[in-house]
């Protein structure tokens, strides 16, 4: 870990950011999971000068959330995405962070302290923390059991393979010819929202994305026409009022959501939906359909409570510190807790990062 070992109770003294001189405690905090929420309690940490044990799972930093490409159309619209790469940037530079990628944690014992048993690429260590903080995401719900198409359509895609595909290469194609799409089709809660899988939450963040999305598309590849399914509209961001009217302006918005799709014999998607203006049945012919796929609890949640004195709610995230059920010095943050945006996330790690702090007394 970088720094010097001190002796209990000793601080010292190290230039920071700007060349400021802050005080390094001998305490040390796991933070678990590398996404928004856990690289913004690092971040906290660190610059209060308290040594972070930073481990993911994966092979990069930034969770979902480094998948995002900028959407600003062509004003920025506070998407997040620009946030978590900075944030990045400055973890890996601070010298009282320590990330381990692809890192899992063994077990767990604790007396006075917290031991954490930890394997990377077969590779084990074993380090005692003062505290945890437990940002460990979510998982993508799986839309291929919804009757979509999607792993067997190439032109049924998620948002976050939208998001992969903007990213990588600008713009917007269909995967199974490469051409450019003349009608697009966004579909909200996609495994949220969803009473058959006793998926009651709204995964919150996928109404602003889609919406957001669609703008930025429509900027960079003019002609593209989109279509809104939902069943509420989420209001996001400070600019919601001055936005959504631009976006009702170019967007057709249908509140329902479809019931399939189905492919045609000229490679285009099919979309059977209830049409509440006209009270029928109807199907609409699209090029490409993205699903908003909703956020779910991450398997880690299991295996987690098997380690750390931690509950989970009613619907399998983590419970909130200041609630019920977690044991001395846990704090859950980010969406862990609950669905959340990355601006969300990031708030919600710098606070538990401050509950931490309160705990040490720092």
């Amino acid at each position: 870990m970088a720094g010097d070992v001190l002796e209990t109770g000793q601080r010292i003294s190290q230039k920071g950011e700007m060349g400021v001189n802050r005080n390094v405690t001998d305490q040390t905090v796991l933070v678990v999971g590398g996404g928004p929420a856990g690289l913004s309690a690092a971040l906290e940490l660190a610059q209060s000068g308290i040594r972070v044990w930073l481990l993911e799972k994966s092979e990069t930093l930034g969770g979902h959330a480094v998948r995002f490409t900028c959407k600003a159309a062509p004003e920025c619209v506070r998407c997040g995405a620009c946030m978590v790469e900075s944030r990045i940037q400055q973890v890996q530079s601070n010298p009282l962070i320590e990330p381990m990628i692809g890192s899992i944690i063994q077990k767990v014992s604790r007396t006075d302290r917290y031991q954490i048993d930890v394997s990377q690429n077969g590779q084990r260590m074993t380090r005692d923390v003062d505290a945890v903080i437990l940002a460990t995401g979510f998982k993508p719900f799986d839309p291929s059991q919804k009757p979509y198409g999607y792993g067997r359509f190439p032109n049924v895609m998620t948002n976050l393979d939208l998001e992969d595909m903007l990213r990588q290469t600008g713009k917007v194609i269909r995967p199974s010819d490469k051409r450019i799409p003349e009608t697009m089709a966004f579909i909200q809660c996609v495994g949220s929202r969803d009473v058959t899988l006793n998926h009651l939450w709204c995964s919150r963040v996928c109404c602003a994305s889609a919406l957001r999305m669609a703008r930025r598309i429509q900027h960079i590849q003019a002609g593209i026409d989109v279509t809104f399914f939902y069943i509420d509209v989420q209001t996001f961001g400070k600019n919601f009022e001055q936005v959504f009217p631009d976006i009702k302006r170019r967007i057709r918005q249908i509140r329902a959501i479809p019931g399939d799709i189905a492919k045609t014999a000229d490679d285009r998607l099919r979309i059977g939906f209830f049409d509440p203006t006209e009270r029928k049945y109807r199907e609409d012919i699209f090029d490409l359909a993205v699903l908003s796929v909703g956020m779910t609890p991450s398997a880690d949640y299991i295996s987690l409570k098997e380690m750390f004195p931690i509950s989970l709610n009613r619907f399998g995230f983590i419970s909130d510190q200041q609630n019920q059920g977690n044991g001395p010095g846990i704090f859950p943050a980010g969406s862990a807790l609950q669905p959340m945006g990355i601006a969300e996330s990031i708030a919600s790690g710098s606070r538990a990062a401050a509950q931490v702090m309160d705990w040490l007394s720092v």
